[in-house]
């Protein structure tokens, strides 16, 4: 028996040099990765080898049992090491992962997302054997808009809060520095205290009305200037030869007989910067307020806990049922005060809808929130969506909140159509065309998102 199992040890001892050798030079061969997987390979046959020729304990009756147990290990990591992981392909990387097999007494894995509508709730054990109800695509934009795109009602609630605080220390500020400018009374605006389909509590607008004379001040249409566009209009000093310079405090902004917007802003401006004490302001509010000095418009930055804001301050002028504000294209002459529909658009949809309770203002906010949240879509929120409602609202009375879908898909089928064409009329002033500053880039790409979302609107609920 000696004999024997000295003969063994030697051909195990041949055999595992052999392997020693063809490891070394495996690497020569198979490259590093080749060779690892061999490596691994080899390992476990030496141990087989190594175990089957060493010494049993004859008076063991389990030995052989015991080997083939411990061998067990073994010849799993040689399963293992057969298959060499492939290296994945670029395109294989959107697929979807598959579904691992669930261990003994596990509960099964719920199918990928893409084979079950991931929008529906999910089941409890109790509803297992009742069918799943499918959503209809009105539940799943009302969904998607409460669950993705509304504004938590305790960040609008301290955005109106910092904003209310702040336009009355401005206030205090301005009636104490220029009291002999007739401000009227600040306020804050802006989709997000209107309830318009922000995305965030991170922008509201100040709006400071410049109460001017009306004898002394007429308005000039923007058509019947250098400028040509009827977007804007000019401010003009009149009857300078009976009231002159000087009758109004609102002369010393006056450039060529008109009252300049750029030289109002870039008083206000430097009152903003240099004049009021924003850190007391802030700490009094619990936030800190910085203005940002490199802006050409009138910007504030509010930062809280919670919630951080952009506040732009615009001077507004009413006057003959106009509002303008100072809010110049970037080019264009210095003069011009471009008119607001804003007031007017909400003022007119919510009396609408007042008339026949529709769900137009439902409408808009799911559509404007779509919209901000897709890249393509982004310049179309706002006034663009507004008037597109209003124009249908003169062509379809029939509203009712059962047809929000309807109405939202209608609405996209309109955009294409306007998208077509290059022009969408002002509700309010057919003369103006809300896309005139569009590029025919972008027209052409809202276009071919927009004519794909309005036979398949889900495409727009999808993460971008």
């Amino acid at each position: 028996h000696a004999r024997g199992r000295r003969q063994e040890r030697e051909r195990g001892d041949g055999l595992g040099a052999l392997l020693d050798f063809v490891l070394a030079n495996a690497r020569l061969v198979l490259g590093v990765s080749g060779a690892a997987v061999l490596a691994v390979a080899t390992l476990a046959v030496k141990r087989l080898i190594d175990r089957a020729a060493g010494p049993r304990d004859e008076g063991d009756p389990k030995a052989e049992q015991k080997t083939l147990e411990e061998a067990w290990p073994d010849l799993a990591l040689i399963k293992t090491a057969q298959k060499a992981p492939r290296k994945q392909r670029r395109e294989e990387l959107s697929e979807p992962l598959p579904a691992r097999p669930s261990a003994p007494g596990e509960a099964p894995l719920p199918a990928p997302c893409e084979l079950r509508d991931c929008s529906a709730p999910p089941e409890t054990p109790q509803e297992e054997s009742s069918p799943r109800r499918c959503l209809t695509l009105q539940e799943k934009l009302l969904l998607h808009y409460s669950s993705h795109l509304a504004v938590p009602a305790e960040h609008v609630a301290l955005a109106q809060q910092l904003a209310g605080g702040i336009c009355a220390e401005l206030q205090t500020f301005l009636r104490s520095k220029c009291p002999e400018l007739p401000f009227g009374s600040l306020f804050p605006g802006g989709p997000l205290l209107d309830g318009l389909g922000a995305l965030a509590a991170d922008h509201v607008d100040f709006m400071l009305p410049v109460v001017l004379e009306p004898a002394l001040w007429g308005l000039i249409p923007g058509e019947e200037t250098v400028v040509r566009d009827s977007r804007y209009w000019m401010i003009k000093r009149t009857d300078l030869e009976y009231f002159p310079r000087g009758r109004s405090p609102w002369d010393r902004f006056i450039v060529g007989r008109y009252l300049s917007s750029s030289v109002l802003n870039e008083t206000l401006h430097k009152m903003l910067v240099a004049s009021i004490n924003w850190p007391a302001i802030g700490s009094l509010l619990g936030s800190v307020i910085r203005p940002v000095v490199a802006s050409e418009e009138l910007k504030l930055e509010v930062k809280h806990e919670q919630v951080e804001l952009s506040v732009t301050l615009f001077p507004v002028v009413e006057m003959e049922d106009k509002v303008l504000v100072a809010a110049p294209a970037e080019g264009l002459v210095e003069n011009l005060w471009l008119e607001s529909f804003y007031r007017a658009e909400v003022s007119r949809v919510k009396e609408l809808d007042a008339g026949d309770s529709g769900a137009r203002w439902s409408c808009l906010r799911v559509l404007n929130g779509l919209c901000k949240s897709h890249p393509s879509l982004r310049k179309l929120s706002g006034s663009p969506l507004t008037h597109v409602v209003l124009h249908l609202s003169a062509a379809s009375s029939d509203w009712a909140e059962e047809h929000l879908a309807a109405r939202v898909q209608q609405v996209l089928e309109e955009l294409v159509g306007y998208l077509e064409t290059g022009v969408l009329p002002s509700y309010f002033n057919h003369k103006i065309n809300l896309f005139c500053e569009l590029l025919e880039e972008e027209i052409d790409e809202m276009g071919f998102v927009l004519y794909r979302a309005a036979s398949e609107p889900e495409l727009l609920l999808k993460e971008k």
